[in-house]
């Protein structure tokens, strides 16, 4: 088949724009500026709130409007904005609160709104495909930043990378106008529609979400998922910068990044070569397999560079999820015109789940150390993979099948 070349170019620009200023923002208010660490978690929770407090939402709107390419737009022009105005006016703390509100607000609505052209231009011999190289780019597109924001921190200023992320979302937003607006099918974008009593087409009740024991069993496996895995980067990046400064500390935070995104890239090659072959589950599976593994090893070393290493597989599990979390949903609402506000909800668990992750094991890691906060994710982690083997079923439909 032939992949759409403009959505290509979204997910790619979209990378470091969906991943957030999160880490980098941390080490630049805390080395750069000398906020206090709970000023810090303010602004990090603030913008992850936001996005989860919207994700349900704007799933739910991303259903029923047509305007998804200037959606994307627009959110690429909200986070250009933010990121200067970060640079700009960091002295001014309100406006540091705010940007991070904006920011949250934007990031909810950039995902689910992809995942949902992408449904509404393939068919479902070309979803998976098209899916598992759009998470390609976008994993390209976060080495590409990564490995740039590093150059810029170590040879310009710090400041370079909320340039370089101001840069990326303008590019999204040209990128998305490519997209012929006519190749969107909005009924299909949706997950369809079944007929009502009337005959007509409609969008079938919330409730049929609620009641499906598949979705929530995926929906509590996602939560654990991310509780077990999410603080587990935070955690090294801060164990390291104790004794680097802030240039160092982005360095080593872009490396573990671009460690993670290359395997990535893998695992969606890997998803768009096997997951209508294997099924969902047996791939999904070593993404949960992957997350005690890794906990266990980063208490094994305080070497940066095996740390590096190690955090690759962190590309092995989220790789993985990436691709199989948006199979599954269009496998699971097929037919119901709830796709993408059951997306934002399965986001919204995204972000409590790693919201939990964080909270806990940083609590952890100031009163019991560092290994045992890698521990305490390791339990979790390893309770996540048994739940989802146990509870969640193979959702790939037999028309699916390649």
């Amino acid at each position: 088949m032939s992949l759409n070349k403009p959505l290509l170019f979204t997910n790619f620009f979209a990378g470091d724009v969906v991943a957030g200023l999160g880490p980098y923002l941390a080490i630049y208010l805390l080395s750069a500026m000398h906020w206090q660490a709970g000023e810090i978690g303010i602004v990090l929770a603030i913008a992850g709130i936001t996005t989860v407090l919207l994700q349900t939402p704007a799933g739910a709107f991303i259903d029923s409007t047509r305007f998804k390419r200037g959606l994307i737009a627009t959110c690429g022009v909200i986070i250009a904005a933010v990121s200067i105005a970060i640079v700009i006016l960091t002295s001014y703390k309100p406006v540091i609160y705010l940007s991070q509100v904006m920011m949250g607000a934007a990031i909810a609505f950039v995902a689910p709104c992809i995942a949902a052209i992408t449904l509404g231009v393939c068919t479902d011999k070309t979803f998976t495909l098209q899916t598992s190289a759009n998470q390609a780019a976008n994993h390209a597109g976060n080495v590409f930043a990564a490995a740039l924001a590093a150059i810029l921190a170590l040879t310009l200023a710090a400041e370079g990378v909320f340039w370089l992320m101001a840069a990326m979302g303008i590019l999204m937003a040209v990128s998305v106008a490519f997209i012929p607006a006519k190749s969107i099918d909005h009924l299909r974008a949706r997950g369809g529609e079944r007929a009502g009593a009337s005959g007509k087409e409609r969008a079938a009740g919330f409730s049929v979400l609620l009641t499906d024991r598949r979705l929530v069993a995926l929906a509590i496996s996602i939560f654990l998922f991310h509780f077990g895995n999410a603080a587990m980067l935070p955690l090294v990046s801060q164990k390291l910068s104790l004794k680097a400064n802030v240039n160092e500390a982005i360095a080593f935070t872009s490396a573990c990044i671009i460690a993670a995104q290359f395997m990535m890239m893998l695992m969606s090659f890997l998803c768009a070569a096997k997951a209508d072959r294997w099924g969902r589950k047996l791939i999904f599976l070593i993404g949960f397999g992957i997350n005690p593994i890794r906990a266990i090893l980063f208490m094994s070393t305080d070497n940066p560079l095996f740390l590096v290493a190690i955090q690759s597989l962190d590309g092995v599990a989220n790789g993985i999820f990436g691709v199989i979390i948006i199979l599954m949903c269009a496998d699971l609402t097929h037919g119901t015109g709830r796709f993408n506000v059951t997306q934002g909800a399965m986001a919204a668990l995204v972000g409590i789940g790693s919201a939990c992750s964080n909270f806990s094991a940083e609590y952890v890691a100031q009163y019991f150390g560092y290994d045992t906060a890698f521990l305490s994710l390791a339990v979790v982690a390893t309770v996540a993979a048994v739940f989802f083997l146990m509870f969640v079923p193979e959702t790939m439909r037999k028309s699916q099948v390649a």
